[in-house]
């Protein structure tokens, strides 16, 4: 099961949510009216007042559920995924962290961010949670939060911890974290009933026993009627959620051994969970809402409302030799010596140089970082298998990820880190080499910021002329979450500036567009929690329009010489439109001219975004050389797309 299908499978999963919470409703409302029926009868009512009760009551429960779903679910979308967590008791990584474990998890996520081409989430860490998990959520990839315990962060290793992180991003990549907001939401509404239910019945009953008169009764019966209601909200629920849960956790645990190319990581994480006495349990009151988000259970369920498969199962599954009785063996050896995933990752050479606190305190291993090829030698890479990398990489993608990562000098990467240095940072990246082009930038930012913030980017600009190129949009990526997180008219207006500065010299290089689309659109996903481009329903036949100077702006990019250019195109449009014969002509606009082709190409299906990722890589491809400008360009269209590209290594 490849991107597409995996898409595919999530939008008929949220399908089937929608028929499941509609059945769990009509069970309540039948309940809710067989017990007002039952009552009024037993009262002496007439049946035109017991059908009168039994209408008030269809409509107010039905009013009462979808009233709190879509408010519930409204509350989520809008706060992302960091509400999610701050909900839980999760606290923010912070930027200037020199604690060992905290800097090993932020360079992990880092660099399987990087690795799948997805944007690098806000980092949370819950303290004070001794047993093993995690999970992501968010409503788009852009807004999304990364979550894990204290315990997962001092009882795994490197390799554990990567298995653990993968497995979330694949929720992440898969679109599971947009079903899991809806779920909450889903079942907020379904569960309401019992508890409105719980608090008049007792009220009802306090008034019965504090007073002489029976006034409490009507509140106590009415109460009655919304708790066992609840209760039938409450089964359905769990059922809901174990249904749409097991089957996406096995799939992400095959995601996260794919990626990391080793079974023994995900494996060992799951050993421990079984091993400690800890496991997986939360102690936070909430943890029933997002049990199904987490990586392992969260509670005890019984098998009926597991939200995950097995633990065992799970652990066989990457290992079949495995048994109960070497879990027992290992409950038993981790009683007397608990673990420690720093030393283990000492032991066993696994600690990365950009992982070890400031100064160097920490003496272990540190595991060798090939420098990497910069060569623009002829290579050889299939188009075919590029599709079937989107959001599917594999280890070589993480390699690459976990090199570049571990490339970005330590002085940018920390104030990509922090969100009082960032912005100066991000708009350094932009400033011209030509001087009177970077005076007129400057005074831009003296304009809307004052001088300090422009001489602060100013310096950052000359800093970064020495950064290598293929480095600077890893490092706004890794920068998005400390950009991200600020006010919405604080966001606006680096969107304003960015495009202000990208235009101070009547021109728009490769770079700049992709770092000007990519910021803009992460960032327009963080104020609205909705694609920047709202086009559906496009197919391929229909939008040639918008696919023909798209593949002309990338032919251009890579072919200096007009013939190569167009034999580039030809190879491209051969792939979306065999035998057409159309005429070769680079837009008026250049790369600009790419704004127009966005609404339809991300309206496309899942199939037909494969067949033109296929045209680009073919076109990239056609002279066996793959330029900086193009790579850039192509995971920028990919990202548009919301296709996410590993590097092309």
């Amino acid at each position: 099961m490849n991107f597409f299908e995996r898409q595919n499978e999530v939008r008929r999963a949220s399908a089937r949510l929608v028929v499941l919470f509609i059945v769990a409703v009509l069970a309540i409302v039948t309940l809710a009216n067989l017990l007002v029926v039952v009552a009024s009868v037993s009262g002496g009512s007439e049946p035109g007042e017991v059908a009168m009760f039994a209408v008030l009551v269809t409509i107010g429960t039905l009013i009462f559920i979808g009233g709190v779903s879509l408010v519930r679910t409204a509350s989520l979308r809008s706060g992302g995924g960091s509400k999610v967590a701050r909900a839980l008791g999760a606290m923010p990584v912070p930027h200037d962290t020199t604690d060992p474990h905290l800097r090993r998890y932020r360079n992990v996520v880092e660099e399987i961010a990087i690795a799948s081409g997805t944007p690098v989430p806000e980092l949370f860490v819950m303290n004070g949670e001794r047993g093993i998990n995690a999970f992501a959520a968010g409503y788009t990839p852009a807004d999304a939060a990364v979550a894990v315990t204290q315990g997962a962060l001092e009882r795994l290793n490197r390799d554990e911890l990567q298995g653990v992180i993968a497995h979330e991003f694949s929720h992440i990549v898969n679109g599971d974290m947009r079903l899991n907001i809806r779920l909450i939401g889903v079942l907020a509404g379904l569960t309401a009933l019992s508890v409105i239910g719980r608090i008049l019945v007792y009220s009802g009953g306090g008034r019965q026993r504090g007073s002489s008169n029976n006034s409490g009764a009507p509140i106590a019966l009415i109460g009655m009627v919304a708790l066992l209601a609840g209760f039938i909200g409450v089964f359905f629920g769990r059922l809901i959620k174990a249904a749409v849960s097991r089957q996406r956790e096995y799939l992400a645990d095959a995601s996260a051994v794919q990626f990391t190319r080793q079974t023994s990581g995900l494996a060992g994480a799951l050993k421990k969970i079984g091993g400690l006495d800890d496991g997986s349990k939360l102690r936070n009151a909430k943890t029933e809402d997002v049990s199904h988000m987490l990586f392992g259970e969260g509670m005890n369920f019984s098998s009926l409302y597991a939200t995950h498969p097995p633990l065992i199962k799970r652990i066989q599954t990457l290992e079949p030799d495995f048994q109960p009785e070497n879990l027992a063996e290992l409950r038993k050896q981790w009683r007397s010596q608990p673990p420690s995933g720093l030393r283990e990752d000492a032991q066993l050479g696994l600690v990365a140089e950009h992982d070890m606190p400031a100064g160097g305190a920490q003496q272990s291993t540190t595991r060798a970082t090939p420098a990497p090829t910069r060569a623009n030698a002829p290579i050889s890479i299939d188009p075919a298998a590029v599709v079937a990398g989107i959001g599917d990489p594999n280890a070589t993608s993480y390699t690459h990820g976990e090199r570049i990562r571990g490339e970005i000098p330590a002085v940018f990467a920390d104030r990509a880190h922090d969100a009082s240095a960032v912005v100066p940072l991000i708009y350094g990246l932009l400033l011209s080499a030509d001087h009177d082009v970077r005076t007129q930038q400057h005074a831009i930012l003296v304009g809307k910021y004052g001088r300090e913030l422009a001489d602060a980017a100013w310096q950052a600009g000359g800093e970064l002329q020495h950064l290598d190129p293929h480095l600077r949009l890893p490092l706004v990526e890794i920068a998005f979450p400390a950009l991200r997180n600020r006010e919405p008219d604080q966001i606006r207006e680096i969107m304003a500036t960015l495009s202000d500065l990208i235009a101070a010299d009547g021109r728009v290089s490769v770079f700049e567009y992709c770092l000007g689309t990519l910021v803009f659109s992460g960032l327009h996903e963080v104020l609205t929690h909705k694609p920047r481009w709202s086009g559906s329903g496009q197919r391929l036949h229909s939008s040639r329009a918008a696919v023909t100077p798209l593949l002309a702006v990338l032919a251009r990019v890579g072919n200096d010489e007009p013939r190569a250019a167009e034999k580039a195109f030809r190879a491209g449009m051969n792939v979306v439109y065999p035998g057409d014969d159309v005429r070769f002509e680079l837009p008026q606009e250049g790369i600009l001219a790419l704004e127009h082709v966005w609404p339809a190409v991300d309206g496309l299906n899942g199939q037909d975004k494969a067949k033109l990722i296929e045209a680009l890589v073919t076109t990239v491809m056609d002279n066996g050389r793959v330029t900086l400008e193009e790579a850039e360009l192509l995971r920028t269209v990919c990202a548009v797309l919301h296709c996410p590209m590993p590097p092309l290594a």
